[in-house]
């Protein structure tokens, strides 16, 4: 199990900021598309960015932002930014079974894609949806001491 702080409410352009260390809330910032899912990150994790790993959680459930959900990683979705690998884990909440599967991969290409055609200057690829070891190996690797 995982514990994510959510940072997008599914349906929601609106995106919390927090301090990810002390998870001090610090300003609302408003996308330009609305989040097909919940977002956030995992908490207890550093990415090569400085933040904390990245989280869509696969539910339609609403889950508002500012909450801390425990989740089961499902999945590793493939993402490049501008050169830089910033994948994001995918998962489910525990009383759901999401599936992985090619349609989820082609909803959240087109997501991505969407959201980024906001920022013509940056280049992003997203690649496959690697399976739930990887997205656990990626966790472990990714985790404060």
């Amino acid at each position: 199990m995982i514990k994510v702080l959510i940072q997008v409410a599914g349906g929601s352009s609106d995106r919390r900021i927090y301090d990810e260390r002390t998870l001090e809330y610090k300003e609302t910032r408003h996308g330009s598309h609305p989040y097909i899912y919940p977002y956030g990150f995992i908490l207890g994790t550093r990415a090569e960015d400085e933040c904390g790993v990245d989280c869509y959680i696969i539910t339609r459930k609403s889950l508002g932002a500012g909450s801390i959900v425990e989740c089961e990683p499902i999945g590793l979705l493939e993402q490049d930014e501008g050169g830089e690998i910033d994948h994001k884990i995918l998962a489910s909440l525990p009383d759901e079974k999401a599936e992985v599967s090619q349609e989820l991969l082609r909803e959240m290409q087109d997501f991505i894609h969407l959201l980024f055609s906001a920022h013509p200057e940056m280049h992003v690829t997203v690649g496959r949806i690697l399976p739930r070891e990887e997205a656990l190996l990626h966790i472990q690797e990714l985790r404060e001491e």
